[in-house]
């Protein structure tokens, strides 16, 4: 029976295994002894063949080996501190399941190389233990969730009109008829609270941004919440509990991956309730006074998303955008003019926005009339607008997008390593 690699630390000296796997590291000592560290989903482990303790076949077939060959390795347990889990296997049989060619892939080569050679760097540790959080993150959120009385939607890809409008949308024909790949699941998300009262959707959503920024894709995870007789303020209580759950369900649950990818466990302890409010306009004042440059009116870009949050331990909401700024769908807020109750949680490092959310407005003459000021064609929108002519409830909701939370979580260098196929304005392969 074969077991994982990181089973081999809790087998005893001289216990026989069987591991398979993949090559990862290949090492002739002198013209005696090959070391073999083979990797599999969850860690490595080291394995050594003398030359005289097994037959010359068996030596041929380990000495032919390339990195990348999958195999299967039989031998003892041997314990040793310097190997991987404090454990070697004194190696008497390996099995090639299959050698290949060279692997491509070595030491310092260009991020265009690796990005062209995707379908295999995924197979790195680096990007292995990513996914592998990223997968851990991607379950938190939804346990999170679902224990709150969520229900999971799923809602079309393909629609004929845009949640936020504008020319940040893929179109294409759809049997003679012009059609779009969505921005965002909100809109179907907010049919589903008039049965089910709190849902949510975790869907692609796709923005057609001619943006570079670190923190950018052209095809990205969305998780949306969307919530019957939620307030803004109870919106954003939802949300800042969402993140810190995730961030210290991780830390608890998966020192390994963190500690692998050399994450500073002590900044996620700290992403804890409450976040810190600050209303847009009072923003706006801060970071002009690190060295911005903004009026009011504009919004905020990767470079002043840093000086928002500089010296921030945690994320913030920035809260009461103008009106002009934010989507139509979004409720004016009656206590302050020309601004909706909308609040945009920003990361600290530079992370920047991971989260959109607002009041929506459950008016039906509000809404028709906010429709008119952006512009918007109400027939476009029709069987939204019904949603207000038949029991109409104040809603809240958010969108969250899964790539910006996990480089923010695991404090990742570009959003491009969060997700395994990045799709970027100069990528569309492999």
């Amino acid at each position: 029976m074969h077991i994982k690699t990181v089973q081999l630390k809790d087998k005893k000296e001289g216990e026989e295994v069987s591991i398979r796997g993949w090559v990862y590291r290949h090492r002739k000592l002198g013209e005696d002894k090959i070391f073999i560290v083979v990797r599999d989903a969850l860690g490595i482990a080291q394995g050594v063949l003398k030359k005289d303790s097994v037959s010359e076949k068996e030596w041929n077939k380990a000495e032919n080996l390339y990195i990348e060959s999958s195999v299967v390795i039989r031998g003892k347990v041997k314990k040793d501190e310097r190997a991987p889990n404090g454990v070697e296997i004194k190696i008497k049989e390996v099995i090639p399941i299959s050698v290949g060619f060279p692997y491509p892939i070595q030491k310092d080569l260009s991020e265009d190389f690796l990005l062209d050679v995707r379908h295999l760097w995924l197979r790195s540790r680096k990007m292995q233990n990513i996914m592998r959080a990223r997968h851990h993150i991607i379950n938190y959120l939804r346990e999170y969730l679902d224990g709150n009385g969520f229900y999971e939607i799923t809602p079309p890809i393909i629609t004929t009109a845009g949640a936020e409008g504008g020319a940040e949308m893929f179109e294409f024909d759809y049997f003679g008829k012009k059609a779009y790949l969505t921005q965002s699941s909100q809109l179907y998300s907010e049919v589903m609270i008039f049965s089910l009262e709190k849902v949510y959707t975790l869907a692609p959503s796709f923005r057609a941004e001619k943006s570079r920024t670190r923190k950018h894709l052209t095809e990205f995870w969305h998780l949306e919440p969307e919530m019957a007789f939620y307030s803004q303020e109870e919106n954003m209580e939802l949300q800042e509990n969402l993140i810190s759950y995730v961030a210290q369900s991780l830390l608890e649950e998966h020192q390994d991956i963190l500690e692998f990818l050399k994450r500073d466990k002590e900044e996620l302890r700290e992403i804890k309730p409450p976040f810190k409010r600050i209303d847009y306009e009072k923003a706006i004042e801060i970071v002009n006074k690190r060295g911005g440059n903004l009026n009011y009116g504009d919004d905020f870009g990767v470079k002043e998303e840093a000086l928002l949050t500089e010296g921030e331990k945690k994320p913030i909401f920035i809260t009461n955008f103008p009106v002009d700024l934010k989507a139509f769908y979004m409720r004016d807020d009656p206590d302050k003019e020309g601004t909706v109750l909308a609040a945009d949680v920003i990361a600290p490092k530079g992370h920047g926005e991971i989260i959109g959310g607002s009041e929506r407005i459950y008016d039906y003459d509000e809404l028709l009339e906010k429709m008119k000021r952006f512009n918007l064609n109400p027939k476009d929108y029709d069987w939204y607008l019904d949603l207000r002519r038949y029991g109409s409830v104040p809603h809240s909701g958010f969108g969250l997008g899964i790539e910006r939370f996990v480089k923010y979580l695991l404090d990742l260098e570009h959003i491009r390593d969060a997700i395994p196929f990045p799709r970027t304005i100069t990528r569309l392969k492999p």
